[in-house]
């Protein structure tokens, strides 16, 4: 059994001091993975319903047929897992800003790391995904102007609740509009975010995408009691955009 509580690394980033710590829940009595950023936490793997609904969301807009991925933000991998459990996925680029966090997973130091280091369909790139995003060379290093079927992004709070000013810009029209330079015609754009569906952002969507929805994904918080919600926007560009 681990013990109740393990700080399990701590390293100085470009964006601060982030932190992986492991905690036993008294409830289940289960561990518990948690992130923190300085003192904000970004992620537990307590709470993974809006990660996996983020991917399961995006995807089912798309086609029975081969798909090419990219998530922004890697975090714990649940985004990512559920990518690589559904059979249509044939690549899987995730695009994480902080080495440290692709290094946690490449370790085996959270529970979906080996996973996601082991699938062969599975990419981790360490790169800034907001300025990557804005370039015409796109999300992937390897083959640059490459485009992909979906683009799934779980980064920031909300597009209001930012981790850096400067991802700000990619939730504007210009900066949407960029974007879906790296998506298939019929692509999908899809983003999580921690706060109720946002009536600016959706305008802002459907300025860019002619099809774009707000979806509320409901789950259980055991720490407050009672129900919690996320907000998972899903947007397609236009059929025939060459």
């Amino acid at each position: 059994m681990s013990a109740r509580f393990e700080e399990i690394d701590w390293r100085p980033t470009a964006m601060g001091e982030i932190s992986l710590r492991r905690r036993r829940d008294p409830a289940s009595g289960n561990d518990v993975y948690e992130v923190k950023l300085g003192d904000e936490f970004l992620m537990s793997s307590l709470f993974t319903a809006g990660e996996v609904a983020l991917t399961e969301l995006g995807l089912a807009q798309l086609p029975d047929a081969e798909l090419d991925v990219v998530v922004g933000g890697l975090g714990l991998g649940y985004t990512a897992e559920a990518a690589l459990n559904d059979p249509r996925v044939r690549s899987l680029t995730v695009v994480e800003t902080l080495a440290e966090v692709i290094d946690w997973h490449q370790r085996g130091l959270v529970p979906l790391g080996a996973r996601l280091a082991s699938d062969p369909r599975c990419r981790l790139v360490q790169g800034d995904f907001f300025a990557m995003a804005a370039d015409s060379r796109g999300l992937d290093p390897k083959e640059p102007g490459r485009r992909f079927h979906a683009i799934l992004l779980d980064v920031d709070h909300s597009p209001r609740h930012v981790l850096h000013p400067r991802h700000a810009a990619l939730y504007q029209p210009a900066g949407l509009r960029a974007l879906t330079e790296h998506l298939h015609p019929n692509g999908v754009f899809a983003l999580w975010s921690n706060d109720p569906p946002d009536e600016q952002f959706t305008s802002v969507l459907a300025e860019v995408f002619p099809q774009s929805a707000a979806h509320v994904v409901d789950f259980d918080n055991p720490l407050q009691g009672g129900t919690s919600t996320n907000t998972v926007y899903v947007a397609r560009t236009e059929t025939g955009r060459p």
